[in-house]
């Protein structure tokens, strides 16, 4: 029976009006654009984020911890991904059965809002320093805030549900005092250290950077062979001689303090036989090189001939002390130069010797303080230089240099390169220079490149052993935490390990003033930092009351020191934490608090041991990110990690695989495919995709993701309309279901198995898959297809029609909800419209029960039988429609040969022309004719289209011999003619 009655042929009575055609106000075109705030405001008016809180009281918790995303502008493409996976895990957690919660929160400290408000004060002519900081303070809090309110209504408008009524925010009081707080339990415990090292720094922000605030990006730099003239220690043969290093970064030069080696490289000494008048490298010079870059060396130096003189073993490397190579040139670099092995120098590239400035590096450190006994021994002074000030500027500790810039206020290249390189020439140290293109740190905020220097900053110790975590280290703390937490996808946890593994200490000192205080005193004479409970709770309670503003006002030392502790005996810090250490405390007040979030205080106490679970999710880089900040934040104040899964998503590229950017013209806004498309088109996007790896997103790839929508969209709407026609409680018992009906029922309890286990491994991928397949191949392609005759043109009473719509409603009920993680619109609006209810929603749903006596293995093997046979008559069909031989499927009685025994057998008291949908069709066993239809794929059966015999149903429009038998019908089928005496009869007694 076909859906379009406009070409019935005439008759005397309208038969249209007799049959069981679909009818629902479920409209074919979504309108999603149109549709979604509507159910958005419908949402909000019936409280539904309560209403799943109320319903899921008592069941096992699952909560997705929002990792804050920055309050500076509007949401891009990556927040969309983010957002929509989240709310996609949390609803089918909460379909599984779960108490599953969702927070959303918001970052609002730090130098991105800080350096927006600068921006608008030099805009004016002000300067931000002569601004009083509470006053800047509050402009920095009421940017956050606005856009925070802009980014919420973003994220609802993706169909997120959560608590946007009280979300998080670390600027919130109680935040501000419960980051405090953390702070102070590692002060406390004896983890909190301010010392001096190298850190990366950014000149245009004048702050320093933590590892997850850098980019690499591509930079040019001055690069320099330099020589060191052998000071003591030399024997006969490395009389004169030379050890040569290479840097690209020749201003760090004034900060060198020794030169490194390493045992495993092979040295010799090597003397250039000729070379140009004018190169910097004469003949004569001798150096001391690895045995492997002697000769790259030696071309970068222009040299003409060299040869190598001998061997130079380690021992007579071990006592080498080297002249500075800018002694000639300032008087003030004439210190000894020590030589010491280091496990971080190769024969890879440069020249086997690293130039060694303590000041500018995290090797150079870390050599030097590895052999600082021994240099103090020895009579050198260990003092590490400050040679670059948090301008960039070198500094009086680098004679001859000092106010030359690095970089400058803009990030460019500044003058002190160009001058160190003149002070080699000048003293005869250079041996070549050149540059290079090649990765450099940059800070991912201003875009510009940064520098390490030596400043004074507050730091967490990754290796000392505390009692507080039973005398083991953070670092030993957190890589066992690593090890009880489940990794998605598992790769995961090897990245994180790895970077844990090779950290440095945690620097969480910045020098900005938007962000929660560095809250402790340290004695102007001894340096110890003051560890007392009572001044710790009376900064936690002021910040709780007032906010961090309290520790920057005038009265702040005081009120906090006084009466136990002399106030002018103490220096108040000032420096601001890390932003990275704001977010990794969140869970200490989204987790733990019970004032603040009560359903959800004590959920880490809850899990340990217990079913309950907390997922972190974000983006891949937030290993090295918040992931990581929120471990050691957890691990340093109470051993454990805050989570117990770890989810991990790529980044969203454009269709040819390249980074978004303005630039290019490839930005995706998710604003945009929701105007024009919807969000459920987004929502569909990202649950398809394979979110481990990068996502790619572009006008053709909404288009196909619409098309798949509308083909979903299409199986649910007919549904609905066949289901118009369903009498509630008219069920047919299972054992009488014809087969078919049972086929389906087993497939549902098959996807029921597949996609439980699909949700609760957070593989949406394959849950996209199952049901587009189901829905568009077994439902739409199949089932509906088959069963349009039974259902649009039975009697009121055929078993057949009543059992396909109790089967529909089943999967109907199912598909529904399997999708609401999903299509989170559009499956309540298919919900809403079958079961209409003022406070209703399928996101109250949990997944249906599926009886056991649906399954049926053996029944689901025949069909898979029966249909590959009917793909042959189909095909067959197909193309006699194309030729135009037959209108319809209807007008055809085919003859089926099946040589093949098994499908043959599978087609035994199967209504083998109901399930092709002509009028009759005849199966043999046999090879058939030569010139019969045939695939390929499928051995061993041929069809021979035939036209079916007799005359046209006006009523079902089967073609049949029968046609007329009834007296009183004489246009119909008997079949039709009952349907009609009941149609008749119902109608009658409905007048």
């Amino acid at each position: 029976m076909s859906d379009q009655q406009d070409a019935a042929p005439a008759a005397a009575r309208d038969y249209s009006k007799t049959l069981f055609l679909p009818k629902t106000e479920f409209p074919m075109r979504a309108g999603l654009p149109a549709r979604e705030p509507l159910l958005l405001e419908r949402w909000n008016q019936i409280g539904l984020y309560e209403k799943i809180r109320e319903a899921a009281k008592g069941r096992p918790r699952f909560v997705l911890h929002d990792g804050p995303p920055y309050a500076n502008g509007n949401i891009h493409i990556g927040h969309a991904l983010n957002k929509i996976l989240k709310d996609v895990i949390v609803r089918s957690q909460g379909a599984l059965g779960k108490d599953a919660d969702y927070v959303p929160g918001w970052d609002c400290h730090g130098l991105p809002i800080e350096w927006k408000i600068e921006e608008q004060y030099r805009a004016k002519g002000r300067n931000k320093d002569e601004v009083p900081v509470l006053e800047f303070r509050q402009q920095c809090r009421a940017f956050a805030a606005d856009w925070l309110n802009v980014q919420r209504d973003e994220f609802k408008r993706l169909g997120v549900t959560g608590d946007w009524g009280r979300p998080y925010s670390t600027m919130a009081y109680p935040a501000e005092s419960r980051i405090a707080a953390e702070l102070m339990k590692f002060a406390a415990s004896g983890q909190l250290y301010r010392g001096s090292k190298p850190v990366m720094w950014s000149v245009v922000e004048k702050t320093a950077l933590a590892e997850a605030e850098v980019e690499y990006e591509e930079h040019v730099s001055d690069t320099v062979f330099v020589a060191f003239p052998i000071r003591d220690g030399a024997t006969p043969e490395l009389a004169g001689a030379r050890v040569v290093i290479w840097t690209t970064t020749p201003w760090t030069l004034p900060g060198n303090r020794a030169v490194a080696y390493s045992k495993k490289v092979a040295y010799g000494l090597y003397r250039v036989t000729a070379a140009a008048e004018d190169n910097w490298a004469k003949v004569g010079d001798t150096y001391l090189l690895a045995d492997a870059l002697a000769e790259g060396v030696f071309k970068a130096a222009r040299v003409e001939g060299f040869e190598r003189v001998g061997d130079v073993p380690n021992a007579a490397l071990a006592g080498l002390t080297l002249s500075h190579p800018l002694e000639k040139f300032d008087p003030g670099y004439g210190f000894a130069v020590p030589m010491m092995d280091g496990e971080h120098v190769t024969d890879e590239a440069g020249t086997g010797f690293v130039h060694t400035a303590p000041g500018h590096g995290r090797e150079d450190f870390e050599v030097w303080m590895a052999n600082g006994r021994r240099l103090a021994e020895a009579g050198i002074e260990t003092r590490i230089p400050y040679t670059v000030d948090a301008d960039g500027a070198l500094t009086k500790e680098a004679p001859g240099f000092t106010g030359k810039r690095v970089f400058n206020d803009k990030g460019d290249k500044g003058d002190a390169n160009k001058a160190v390189i003149a002070a080699l020439t000048e003293a005869g140290a250079l041996v070549a220079r050149g540059v290079l293109r090649h990765q450099y740190p940059h800070s991912w905020r201003s875009k510009k490149p940064v520098i390490f220097r030596n400043t004074p900053q507050w730091f967490i110790a990754m290796d000392r052993a505390v009692d507080s975590l039973g005398n083991r280290t953070l670092r030993e703390t957190a890589l066992n935490a690593i090890e009880q937490t489940q990794w998605v996808p598992p790769q995961g946890k090897n990245r994180i390990n790895g970077m844990v593994s090779g950290r440095p200490d945690w620097v969480v000192s910045r020098q900005r003033a938007w962000g929660v205080p560095i809250t402790v005193f340290v004695h102007r004479e001894t340096g110890e930092v003051l560890r007392d409970e009572a001044v710790n709770a009376r900064i936690a309670e002021a910040f709780a009351a007032e906010g961090a503003d309290a520790w920057f006002k005038d009265d702040a030392t005081a009120r906090f020191l006084a009466p136990e502790h002399d106030p002018a005996a103490y220096e108040k810090v000032t420096d601001v934490l890390d932003v990275w250490f704001d977010s990794g405390s969140t869970h200490a007040f989204v987790l733990d608090d019970a004032a603040a979030f009560p359903g959800l205080a004590g959920i880490r106490r809850a899990v340990d041991g217990g079913p309950d679970r907390v997922m972190y999710l974000e983006g891949s880089d937030q290993h090295r990110g918040w992931f990581q900040s929120s471990l050691l934040e957890s691990c340093g104040t109470r051993g454990h990690a805050p989570y117990d899964v770890v989810l991990t998503h790529g980044f969203v590229l454009d269709p040819k695989g390249e980074k978004m950017s303005k630039s290019k013209g490839n930005v995706v806004a998710p604003q945009t495919v929701i105007k024009e498309s919807g969000a459920d088109i987004l929502r569909l996007w990202v649950a398809a995709s394979d979110y481990s790896d990068d996502l790619r997103i572009g006008p053709e790839i909404v288009k196909t993701f619409a098309e798949t929508y509308r083909k979903l969209r299409n199986s649910l709407r007919w549904m609905l309309g066949s289901l118009a026609h369903r009498v509630p409680g008219d069920d047919v018992p299972f054992q009488d279901m014809p087969e078919l009906e049972r086929l389906i029922l087993h497939r549902l309890a098959q996807l029921d198995g597949e996609i439980r286990e699909a949700y609760a491994t957070y593989d949406t991928k394959r849950i996209v898959a199952l049901l587009n397949g189901f829905m568009t191949g077994d439902l739409s392609a199949f089932y509906f297809d088959v069963r349009k005759d039974a259902l649009y043109c039975d009697p009121i009473s055929s078993v057949t029609r009543r059992a396909s719509l109790q089967v529909i409603d089943e999967a109907f009920r199912r598909v529904t909800i399997w999708l609401a993680p999903v299509l989170a619109f559009t499956a309540e609006e298919a919900w809403l419209e079958r079961y209409p209810s003022e406070g209703g929603s399928v996101h109250l749903q949990t997944l249906p029960e599926t009886p056991s006596e649906w399954r049926n293995a053996p029944l689901a093997e025949r069909w898979q039988k029966i249909r590959r046979v009917r793909r042959v008559v189909t095909g067959a069909l197909e193309i006699e429609r194309a030729a135009k031989r037959i209108g319809a499927s209807l007008e055809a009685a085919p003859l089926v040969y099946v040589s093949d025994s098994d499908l043959l057998g599978a087609l035994d008291g199967v209504d083998f022309a109901e399930v092709c949908i002509s009028s009759a069709i005849t199966v043999r066993d046999g090879e058939g004719p030569a010139d019969a239809f045939r695939l390929d794929e499928v051995k061993g059966v041929a069809v021979v289209p035939q036209r079916a015999e007799g005359r046209k149903c006006a009523r079902s429009w089967r073609v049949t011999e029968t046609v007329g038998a009834d007296a009183e019908y004489p246009d119909v089928t008997p079949r039709d003619a009952q349907a009609l005496r009941e149609w008749d009869a119902a109608n009658s007694a409905a007048a």
